[in-house]
């Protein structure tokens, strides 16, 4: 369960990270930093960023209670394995020719990469579970 603890802190901290900065200031992140063109509104862009820290505390809470309530992981692996699916295929087929693409493929390999570590982790964890007793996390 320590991975599986390490890997949710880790995942609420880059979210808490990227949401706070897209925040505060997403024409920079999004326009400079990243090259994506010019939205007319970034309400859309705040409203996500309140989402995203919330997701990140709900991520720190369970993390907390890891032992007793494991199954919310796969809630943040579907997240992470569903937000890398669609940067992917948004790299691969929906960037605007002005627009950089490497944005899109960082996300889709960070994401893709703690989606990974959530599934491994619940794996190793179920398997330490089934052998000490303690913690039962499959049938």
């Amino acid at each position: 369960m320590k991975l599986l603890r390490r890997l949710l802190k880790v995942q609420a901290g880059l979210w808490f990270v990227w949401s706070v900065a897209i925040g505060l200031v997403p024409r920079w992140v999004l326009e400079d930093l990243f090259g994506q063109p010019v939205l007319a509104d970034y309400v859309w862009v705040r409203a996500a960023a309140v989402m995203g820290v919330v997701l990140a505390l709900l991520m720190v809470l369970v993390a907390q209670r890891i032992d007793e309530l494991w199954w919310w992981s796969w809630a943040f692996a579907l997240l992470a394995v569903g937000t890398a699916t669609v940067f992917a295929l948004n790299a691969m087929f929906g960037v605007p020719a002005d627009s950089d693409a490497w944005p899109f493929w960082a996300l889709a390999v960070v994401n893709g990469g703690l989606g990974a570590g959530l599934l491994v982790g619940m794996g190793v964890g179920a398997k330490v579970g089934r052998r000490s007793g303690s913690c039962v996390i499959a049938g």
